[in-house]
């Protein structure tokens, strides 16, 4: 998935000039926490809902009146990202950086805007668990066939699998998230039990005594 499948487009923007209040004003007319700032097309900024608030509280030294313009608070120079990048690696950015949200740029136009809550979307999407889905987490050895191993136990069932995910846990095992096309995840995972696969989750129900 890529970031020009979930950024929003064409983004509001707004210029320097605008005072505090007109473009918190618009922040709430459109629903929105994050605007582009554009001096004659060149993107020169980005400010946030919480700059705004910063800004003007009753809380810092010499708080901004509501009629102080956005290029006195505005983030200058921001981090911007192409419709082409991939959503991990923007993901990734963005945490690294602390920040919101990601101007999309082509050939020097601003074409987009992509946000965290975007990233959240994304995620959902990608994992399938908006479909109805089942979900299984098995433990897996790190060595080559272990996921073939895996999705062939799933294949020989009729499962469809929607969405895989797998992240390394130490040196020698790798955590498998996977959502299938079946709501009967238990019955399943006890047969991947008796298969010799470590599943965590759905967690093997005690037996009554």
């Amino acid at each position: 998935m890529l970031v020009r499948d979930i950024m929003s487009s064409p983004a509001v923007s707004i210029p320097p000039a605008m005072t505090l209040e007109d473009a918190y004003r618009m922040m709430q007319q459109k629903g929105i926490r994050h605007l582009p700032v554009l001096d004659e097309g060149r993107l020169v900024g980005v400010i946030t809902d919480r700059d705004l608030r910063l800004a003007t509280s009753t809380f810092v030294r010499s708080p901004l009146s509501l009629q102080g313009r956005v290029s006195e608070v505005m983030c200058g120079e921001p981090m911007t990202a192409e419709a082409g990048d991939p959503v991990e690696d923007v993901a990734f950015r963005m945490r690294e950086r602390k920040i919101g949200c990601l101007p999309v740029m082509d050939d020097g136009q601003l074409i987009g805007i992509v946000t965290g809550v975007d990233l959240l979307d994304a995620l959902l999407r990608m994992t399938g668990v908006n479909k109805p889905s089942g979900r299984l987490e098995v433990r897996l050895p790190d060595h080559p066939g272990e996921l073939a191993r895996l999705t062939s136990f799933l294949s020989h069932r009729n499962l469809n699998v929607h969405s895989i995910l797998t992240y390394p846990e130490g040196r020698d095992s790798t955590r498998t998230v996977l959502r299938i096309g079946s709501i009967e995840t238990r019955a399943l995972a006890n047969d991947l039990r008796r298969a010799d696969f470590e599943v965590l989750w759905p967690p093997e129900k005690p037996c009554p005594r």
